[in-house]
């Protein structure tokens, strides 16, 4: 039917499965080798020589011995172990009396248990092989031939080529019966009888679809039955021969339509004559259990649509016909318990039964998407996946084809969607005026009633399907099928009608299909509990909860639906603990999850309309509610067990909570510009809460011995660390590259930015203190330090420049005060530490202390002139032996030992 490339890719099927038939045929004749072996070890084994002689009165005959004189043997429930060399030239009495009595073997032959070699195997099975696929071929192309050379007529060609096949067939029988009588043992070699059988069967089917496509010799009944005896013979002589034929045969079968080819394709001939071939197939397989033939049949009645879908315009009734009858068939013989296909153990789901109906299934959808959604094609295709659910029901080994149904129905209202708006899968979410269902789309009503037929069909017999099987997948795979295919349905109609922007009537659908879910919920908990029932369970209030988000989705826009799947989340894990199946868990943190991603997508929630108002904006919604509603869902899942849903809701209330105080701090710091470049006020605000909220989780981990609370407090301590060096220190210093104004002589932006984080860290080094270790402890308390003195200088600073301490020079004054503040807030820090005993204090003041004398040394003895250096110079050591005196006199004063009493005499 199909001249040029398609001839290429004929010869290269016919030759791979041709080499799939030989690897079958290989595979047999191994099997028959290796069990001629075992049988030649056993026989082997046997004892074939009387035992010697024993002494005169230990003899005794056979019975007598077996009945007074038993061996021991070993216990019924162990074999004895198999007797070694010595063993078998001395055999017990019970083997030698066993022995004498049973009669001699049967003399079999010894096969050569030998692997043949290269021209061993050219010559007994490569040649042969090679022999058939020739005279098939070649009595192809001699039909090909005449036809293009017209050599002969048409009658005459086919009478020719039935002649051809009827004298292949002869030979294969001949043959066979010839082997069948001769007394040669069969050896591991190409069967001849097979090879010659199956030529002559694939002429025979080429020679009739010839006489009825080509030449309208036959008429269509005729042409039917025809093929049909020449299917059934084909399946009775694969009986006969093995899988060798039927691996032939099949191929032949399929590639006829392409060898034997017309100017002018006939799918309606093409198919009829396939699904006759694709009968004799599966029943074959069904008869001899030959898996792999169901396979191979499947994958060339599935390959044979493409062409067809090619082109401009597709012709859908025969296409509908071919996946329908291959459907029906595959369901009737290959499915297993269901009809007459093979038995199986119930509550199995076996590839194959699965798998064959999810391949015609996924013809039928590219049958649709290949037509532009015709109304006969979704017709089909309807059928289809309704006959998909009622295998399911009856015969449980096809239930993983619900899989493929439920993909394929997604798919299908997907494309249609994406068709009709091809623009939003590059433009974000939103009303798209203009686009809309043309008129040359299939009926949207067609679609609508389609659409609801699927929704009901999987979700009704989702939930009828609970409890019918003791198997623990099959339920789930019913309830995950019945639970994805509306929802999935539901969002491709929203994309097609609505367009992504807000729809109460699809809001209202949503909320009735999360009622129903939840209905089936409510129900399936009160039953007894089953294999599997949890789970399906847990996956019904997945969509009770996943239509409410979609309810959501549909009804509100920008920052409320953000909310709104953050209090799902709440929701969710207030529900878990009513109902306690573990999916609920993860389905919170999925909730979660979304509602993060949402916030990575677009951090302002509702983009240019935040508002100018500090604090109280849509910040405060967007990122507080979700904060809220996740510290709320952690406190409920806490309640049942630490586990990694628990711990990604904690994450992500932690998350929220450092959002909102950022967030809100740039708001404010930027006066709602957020696209404003940092300043000393933000880095400030940020620094203070960040250092709170790691104070907070410090003492929250103790309480709670959460890991995320743990790694929290570290990881905001890290970025406040961060901050405040590169942001306060470095970027935004007021003295180094910084021209703010700090504001008025004592509340200014300093005592925000210094002198607040050097009480904050302190306050974090003792919240650690004896929790974490010690490196880390004194590293924030020396932060707190460093951010202490910098209060000082910068104070000192501002006292001397004004609010602006970027501009102007260093007199001997200015230089002088650094000195003796430096000295007095080392002093300072003495003091404290002798009042409350603080080491850490006493070490802090040294350092000070020394850092003051650092600066006397190396900056004041140069840069001081006058009074000013000697009253340095004086200060420094009035302190500096005060301080001698306080360690001497009061921290490490000596006691005075008394001197020992004498003894007295005795």
């Amino acid at each position: 039917m199909f001249d040029g490339p398609f001839d290429v890719f004929a010869l290269i099927i016919a030759i791979v499965a041709f080499l799939i038939a030989i690897k079958a045929s290989s595979q047999a004749a191994e099997l028959r080798r290796r069990l001629n072996g075992l049988e030649e070890r056993f026989y082997a084994q046997r004892p074939v020589q009387p035992p010697p002689l024993m002494p005169v009165q230990e003899q005794a005959p056979a019975s007598a011995t077996m009945a007074a004189e038993p061996p021991p043997l070993a216990p019924e429930s162990e074999p004895a172990p198999p007797p070694s060399v010595t063993e078998q030239a001395s055999p017990p009495p019970l083997a030698a009396s066993v022995s004498a009595d049973a009669p001699p073997p049967l003399p079999a032959s010894a096969p050569d248990s030998r692997e043949p070699g290269f021209e061993e195997q050219l010559g007994t099975r490569w040649v042969v092989w090679i022999g058939g696929l020739a005279l098939a071929l070649g009595g192809f192309f001699m039909v090909r031939y005449s036809i293009e050379a017209g050599l002969l007529g048409p009658g005459v060609r086919v009478f020719l080529g039935g002649l051809f096949a009827a004298a292949l067939l002869g030979a294969g029988e001949w043959t066979r019966r010839k082997e069948s009588i001769s007394n040669i043992a069969a050896l591991p070699i190409a069967n001849i009888p097979a090879i010659l059988t199956a030529a002559g069967t694939a002429v025979a089917f080429a020679t009739i679809y010839a006489a009825y496509a080509l030449y309208g010799f036959l008429v269509p009944a005729t042409a039917f039955v025809l093929l049909g005896i020449v299917a059934m013979c084909t399946l009775a002589a694969a009986l006969l021969h093995g899988p060798a034929l039927a691996g032939l045969g099949v191929v032949g079968a399929f590639v006829t339509p392409v060898l034997v080819s017309s100017g002018k394709p006939d799918y309606w001939a093409l198919y009829v004559y396939l699904a006759v071939v694709t009968a004799a197939s599966f029943g074959l397989a069904r008869i001899r259990l030959w898996r792999w033939l169901a396979v191979t049949t499947i994958a060339f009645a599935v390959l044979w649509l493409f062409p067809g879908l090619d082109a401009e315009q597709v012709q859908v009734a025969p296409h509908a016909f071919h996946v329908i009858a291959g459907f029906v068939l595959a369901a009737l013989l290959v499915v297993c318990g269901f009809m007459f296909g093979p038995a199986i153990e119930d509550g199995e789901i076996e590839p194959i039964s699965s798998g064959s109906l999810g391949a015609y299934l996924f013809g039928a959808m590219l049958i649709v998407l290949s037509s532009a959604h015709a109304d006969l094609a979704l017709i089909a295709f309807a059928l289809l996946v309704g006959g998909t659910l009622l295998v399911a029901w009856r015969a449980p080994a096809a239930t993983g084809a619900l899989g493929a149904a439920a993909a394929a129905v997604f798919i299908v209202f997907a494309e249609w969607a994406v068709r009709a708006n091809p623009d939003m899968l590059v433009l974000p979410g939103g009303a798209m005026s203009g686009v809309g269902p043309g008129a040359t789309d299939s009926s949207v009503t067609l679609h609508l009633v389609t659409a609801a037929i699927f929704a009901a069909g999987f979700g009704i017999a989702g939930f009828l399907a609970q409890g019918r099987s003791n198997s623990a997948i099959i339920p789930v795979v019913w309830s995950a099928a019945a639970v994805a295919t509306p929802i999935a349905i539901l969002v491709a109609l929203y994309a097609r009608i609505a367009h992504l922007d807000r729809s109460i009537p699809f809001a209202i659908l949503a909320v009735l299909l999360a009622a129903a879910f939840g209905a089936a919920t409510e129900a399936l908990t009160r039953r007894e509990t089953r294999p599997g029932s949890m789970i399906a369970t847990a996956l019904f209030a997945t969509g009770t909860l996943g239509a409410l988000a979609l309810a959501l989705t549909f009804a509100l826009e920008k920052g409320w639906l953000t909310i709104a799947l953050a209090l799902m989340s709440l929701g969710t894990a207030w529900i878990s603990l009513q109902r306690p199946i573990p999916f609920l868990r993860w389905l919170a943190a999925i909730f979660a999850g979304l509602v993060t991603a949402r916030i990575a997508y677009d951090p302002r929630i509702v983009g240019d309309a935040v508002g100018t108002t500090p604090i109280f904006n849509w910040l405060l919604w967007g990122y507080g509610l979700p904060a809220a509603s996740f510290w709320g869902a952690s406190v409920f899942l806490r309640r049942r067990a630490d586990d990694p849903p628990l711990r990604m809701v904690e994450t992500a209330a932690i998350l929220f909570t450092a959002l909102l105080a950022f967030m809100e701090i740039r708001h404010f710091a930027t006066n709602g510009r957020m696209t404003s470049p940092p300043s000393l006020l933000e880095f400030a605000l940020q620094v203070c809460v960040t250092l709170a909220m790691a104070i907070g989780l410090e003492r929250l981990r103790l309480r709670s011995h959460s890991i995320v609370h743990n790694v929290s407090a570290v990881v905001l301590t890290a970025i406040a660390g961060f901050i405040s060096v590169f942001g306060l220190l470095i970027l935004e210093n007021p003295m180094l590259l910084s021209s703010v104004n700090v504001g008025g002589l004592v509340f200014n932006l300093l005592l925000l930015g210094y002198a607040l984080p050097a009480v904050l860290m302190l306050l974090l080094s003792y919240a650690v203190a004896g929790h974490r270790s010690v490196a880390y402890a004194n590293t924030i308390a020396g932060g707190a330090l460093v951010f202490a003195l910098s209060y000082v200088t910068l104070e000192i600073r501002r006292f001397y420049h004004g609010p602006v301490l970027l501009y102007g020079g260093t007199t001997s004054a200015e230089q002088y005060t650094y000195s003796i503040g430096w000295l007095a807030f080392g002093v300072a820090l003495l003091g404290v530490g002798i009042l409350v005993n603080s080491e850490r204090a006493r070490l802090a003041s040294a350092a000070v202390i020394a850092l003051t004398i650092l600066k006397a040394f190396a900056v004041d003895v140069w840069t001081l002139t006058g009074v000013y250096r000697a009253l340095s110079f004086m200060c420094l050591g009035v302190v500096l032996v005060a301080i001698g005196w306080l360690y001497q006199r009061i921290l490490f004063r000596r006691q005075v030992v008394p001197p020992p009493a004498p003894q007295p005499n005795v």
